[in-house]
């Protein structure tokens, strides 16, 4: 069983233009992280022009897709019937797009059906994390 979960999604950027261009993301799940998910850009679809992503807790998208979460540097809400808005807030600016709901709650439930919610903990390897963190120190 693959311990990694990638989905492409359409995501429309929130722009001062009265047409939201479509710009292409992943979301990644990965077992060995079990509390986070991934959303990447590719470096086409970015003002840097290089791949941007960003990391925050899966409970976030949970709960984004139900009601407006998050107060810090990424932000879930729902939009009308069938969108979702994530906002992602750095110091070079804002970034707002909207996400189909459905293709969000397909993803969530992957993400479940390989690390069910409250089993988490199951997946983390302290031993292996605290190892990491002590060859980074030195």
């Amino acid at each position: 069983m693959s311990t990694v979960i990638e989905q492409a999604v359409e995501a429309r950027l929130v722009a001062a233009a009265p047409r939201m261009p479509t710009i292409p993301a992943t979301l990644h799940y990965d077992r060995r992280d079990p509390f986070a998910v991934r959303m990447s850009f590719p470096a086409p679809a970015t003002l840097e022009g290089i791949e941007v992503y960003w990391t925050f807790a899966r409970e976030l998208l949970t709960e984004g897709v139900e009601r407006a979460v998050g107060d810090g540097d990424v932000r879930v809400r729902p939009y009308g019937f069938d969108r979702t808005v994530v906002e992602f807030h750095a110091p070079e600016g804002t970034a707002i797009v909207h996400i189909r709901t459905g293709e969000l709650r397909r993803f969530l439930h992957r993400s479940t059906a390989l690390v069910p919610v409250g089993q988490e903990h199951r997946h983390v390897d302290l031993d292996q994390d605290l190892a990491e963190l002590m060859r980074d120190a030195c």
